[in-house]
């Protein structure tokens, strides 16, 4: 490594350390000033809500990396720029490329702490910080068992079944209401209503069952009778799958969320139990996919805009590159939810949905780094 690398590494870390600790302190103050009805309402004492903070620490660092880093870069070039220092840099015959080459190592550095962040730390640390609330929430009370999931409902494609499970505990393997709707091949439908339900085996058994079904040509469902209890083996559902299904539907939602917000551990995991996924929700599910791989490289990304917009030539306003960072943060973050909308609601392809700002803003930097003089 040359003494410039070491130099610019320097100039780069300092004001990155010094934006995530600004970042880091007005957070700490809005956290506690917007969270205390919340902390007060689960009887929380200071050790739980220091923990509580740290919980949800990671999940702020992986939003506040790329802005600090794209503001750090602005601050650091502007700097050098301001004493022609990166002039006299080329001047010795280092090229923009190879001068910049710190810059992009710091920005894949960051990539990968985005990603290890918000696949491996992230996740764990929403379930500590749903830990500390149940924390003085008696068992029976805690709405957010880790193995309790209520208000389930998911599409079997292949056997057109439409389930609802009131509740669901995937460690006991227990249903309470259920109610399962799915279609003959004559085109009628049936209906099971139970009160409860649950795995022997292979098999669901469901118990106190009121069966329903059409009635003719009538499109309305008639009943059956009742039966105490009753096993169908053809309900190929199993727990898996179910859990899988829970933990959708309790935590994201496949609908609900417009973000990128379901780790690619569980996505692989979905596609893997329902290979025969609708296509709108597989669509939908595949643009959450290639968002969350897009998402780290933002951070290597906002290398190739603070490039050109920090490293020209001459005494400029500091807060030049301030206002120039306020600015593509907002530009790059507005095209980044309307392109995942697109995707999500089939207007794009899922991958291009995802890698659509990555592309057009790493494109738009590389063109004005080869311009830049």
């Amino acid at each position: 490594m040359r003494l410039h690398d070491r130099y610019l590494f320097r100039e780069l870390l300092t004001p990155l350390a010094f934006c995530l600790g600004g970042f880091s302190v007005l957070w700490l103050a809005d956290f506690f000033f917007t969270r205390i009805d919340e902390m007060q309402a689960h009887k929380f004492q200071l050790r739980d809500g220091v923990e509580y903070f740290l919980a949800l620490s990671p999940e702020f660092f992986v939003t506040a990396l790329p802005i600090a880093l794209l503001l750090s870069l602005l601050y650091a070039l502007t700097h050098h720029a301001r004493h022609h220092e990166l002039t006299a840099l080329r001047a010795a015959g280092v090229g923009l490329w190879r001068l910049c080459a710190p810059y992009f190592v710091v920005g894949l550095a960051a990539s990968g702490i985005y990603f290890l962040l918000n696949e491996g730390v992230v996740p764990r640390a929403a379930d500590w910080a749903e830990a500390i609330k149940a924390r003085h929430v008696p068992s029976g009370q805690n709405p957010k068992n880790p193995t309790r999931f209520t208000n389930i409902d998911f599409r079997t494609a292949h056997a057109k079944r439409l389930w609802h499970i009131g509740e669901y505990d995937s460690a006991a393997r227990t249903m309470v209401n259920p109610r399962v709707t799915w279609t003959l091949p004559d085109g009628s439908q049936r209906q099971l209503v139970a009160e409860r339900a649950f795995r022997d085996g292979t098999v669901w058994v469901f118990l106190n069952v009121q069966q329903f079904a059409q009635a003719g040509s009538q499109a309305r469902l008639v009943q059956l009778g009742n039966t105490n209890r009753i096993a169908l083996p053809e309900f190929d559902e199993t727990p898996d799958q179910i859990l899988s299904n829970s933990k959708m539907n309790d935590s994201q939602s496949l609908l609900g969320s417009r973000n990128a917000d379901i780790p690619l551990q569980d996505l692989r995991e979905y596609f893997t139990l329902h290979p025969d996924l609708p296509p709108d929700v597989a669509h939908q599910l595949l643009t959450k996919y290639y968002g969350r791989l897009a998402a780290p490289w933002t951070c290597l990304v906002v290398v190739f805009i603070a490039i050109p917009f920090g490293a020209q030539s001459g005494r400029r306003n500091l807060f030049f590159g301030v206002a120039g960072s306020i600015f593509i943060c907002f530009f790059f973050f507005v095209l980044q939810q309307v392109s995942l909308a697109f995707g999500l609601n089939g207007l794009l392809p899922p991958w291009l949905a995802a890698w659509l700002p990555n592309l057009l803003f790493a494109a738009a930097g590389t063109a004005m780094i080869l311009r830049t003089r």
